[in-house]
């Protein structure tokens, strides 16, 4: 055993004396100090590391079997499924992945959300991880077309026709992504390089970087206390614990408990009711019968929903945009100096928690027949949204009583001057001319009047949110500053 001992540990000095190799375990493992304090919330950063493991490796082995042609592509599926040795295994495991992978980083975003671990100085970091979020969205669409099922089909045709409402460059850039002007077997092919070679590597690349910004500005905590600012004489911060063995036996307690129930999904329902696997994609892609009902995956559903909430396309389209953008701005719109929820005052708890349903709400929407009712639920949720950002978080800037109460005493009346306005105009604009015109309310209520002027109370609302940001801080007595 000690002669065994001492080769391994000789292989090991071979190795670093030649690449730094204990140096990297040092930095990012052993001697990498992490706040003690971590709880459940802290179990999502590593658990998508280990989904995005899955998901190369039964990626590499669908590839192995998988004809990226449209005569092939859904022959090939069912063959993986049926005569590949454990490819049921495989494929479920895969398309259960794609969407454990959105679970976990939607919580992983949300405990980000709930400890501020987008501030300073964590700014780079919250932006390198929504890129990996934006990048994964695409890797899901790209991958969304393979099977060649006719949810795929469908799903692909209309998400693609979406580009073609940007004005000038519209319809070339639809025509860039699906290489002919339908959706055909060039489209599969291009997407099958984009799944399997491009964003993988991109994905990983930027995985990496991720890590490596986390492991420089170090981990945020549910206090919010930053501890590398109070380090003993050896430089260990004395809030903190090495990250291996500590935190590496802890995230294996979480990966454990992951795999028992990703395993209990994949062997008694892959499918999930068809929200994970529809049941209209096994069905073979059928250009010329279009089904009744075409959603996209329920990781999509919230912005969806968003899209389909306006009338206009091309206001659809820049809605739906926005609302993942609006992410990206997060470390420079939330300006309170207090990180975590637990310290921050109910205005804020409030707006995060109108947030979560409104996310919740629209994800739901987005998977519902278009209906009027529903179409205004999803508008008043759309609303909410984006008034997080550009309304609610106005209440972490620093504020005197009286200028707080003004702010919203200006917002209120707007709001109730526009909606009087816009919605009279309407009714009195959609009047039945005579007896026989039976136009419902929602009807009435759905004109480019309406939205005119709730477009022009949401810019009312984001210049005086931008006035109030603009106010100098340090000039405002400290007994006056309230943050929430």
């Amino acid at each position: 055993m000690n002669s065994v001992v001492r080769t391994l540990t000789g292989f090991r000095d071979w190795v670093d004396a030649r690449f730094p190799l204990m140096q990297l375990w040092n930095d990012h493992l052993a001697r990498y100090y992490a706040p003690k304090n971590f709880n459940f919330w802290y179990y999502f950063g590593s658990l998508a590391m280990l989904v995005l493991v899955i998901q190369i490796v039964t990626g590499i082995w669908l590839t192995m079997n998988y004809k990226p042609g449209a005569d092939l592509a859904f022959a090939s599926v069912e063959y993986i499924m049926r005569d590949v040795e454990w490819g049921w295994w495989i494929r479920y495991m895969h398309s259960t992945g794609g969407s454990a992978f959105f679970v976990v980083v939607y919580l992983h975003m949300y405990r980000a959300l709930l400890y501020g671990s987008y501030k300073q100085p964590r700014e780079l970091l919250w932006v390198i991880g929504m890129f990996i979020y934006l990048t994964l969205m695409g890797e899901a669409f790209f991958g969304y077309l393979l099977p060649w099922g006719q949810m795929s089909y469908w799903g692909a045709q209309v998400i693609i026709s979406l580009f073609g409402a940007l004005p000038w460059i519209g319809d070339d850039l639809a025509l860039l992504i699906r290489g002919d002007f339908v959706v055909s077997d060039v489209t599969l092919n291009r997407f099958f390089s984009f799944h399997v070679i491009a964003l993988p590597l991109l994905l990983c690349g930027l995985v990496g970087a991720h890590l490596l910004a986390l492991h420089e500005v170090g981990s945020n905590n549910p206090d919010g206390v930053e501890i590398k600012k109070h380090k003993d004489a050896n430089g260990v911060p004395l809030d903190g614990i090495a990250f291996h063995p500590y935190y590496t036996v802890k995230d294996l307690v979480g990966a454990v408990v992951f795999l028992i129930i990703f395993c209990a999904v994949v062997f008694f329902s892959p499918e999930m009711g068809g929200y994970f696997l529809e049941h209209a994609n096994f069905v073979p892609a059928d250009p010329l019968k279009t089904p009744e009902h075409i959603a996209p995956v329920w990781y999509f559903t919230p912005y969806y929903a968003i899209l389909r909430a306006i009338p206009n396309q091309l206001g659809g389209v820049i809605a739906m945009g926005s609302a993942t953008f609006m992410f990206f701005l997060l470390p420079w719109l939330d300006r309170s100096p207090v990180k975590s929820i637990r310290y921050r005052g109910w205005r804020y708890r409030v707006a995060l928690a109108l947030f979560t349903l409104s996310f919740l709400i629209l994800g739901v929407m987005g998977v519902q027949p278009v209906t009027p009712e529903f179409t205004w639920l999803s508008r008043f949720c759309a609303i909410v949204y984006f008034l997080y950002f550009f309304f609610l978080l106005s209440i972490t800037t620093p504020d005197d009583s009286r200028g707080f109460v003004r702010y919203y005493k200006l917002c209120l009346r707007g709001l109730v001057w526009a909606l009087t306005v816009g919605f009279t105009y309407s009714w009195i604009k959609g009047l039945p001319a005579n007896e026989l015109d039976k136009t419902p309310l929602m009807d009435k209520l759905d004109s480019p009047s309406t939205y005119f002027v709730i477009a022009l109370l949401l810019l009312a609302a984001l210049i005086e949110t931008f006035k109030f940001y603009r106010q100098d801080v340090d000039a405002i007595p400290p007994e006056r500053v309230r943050w929430s």
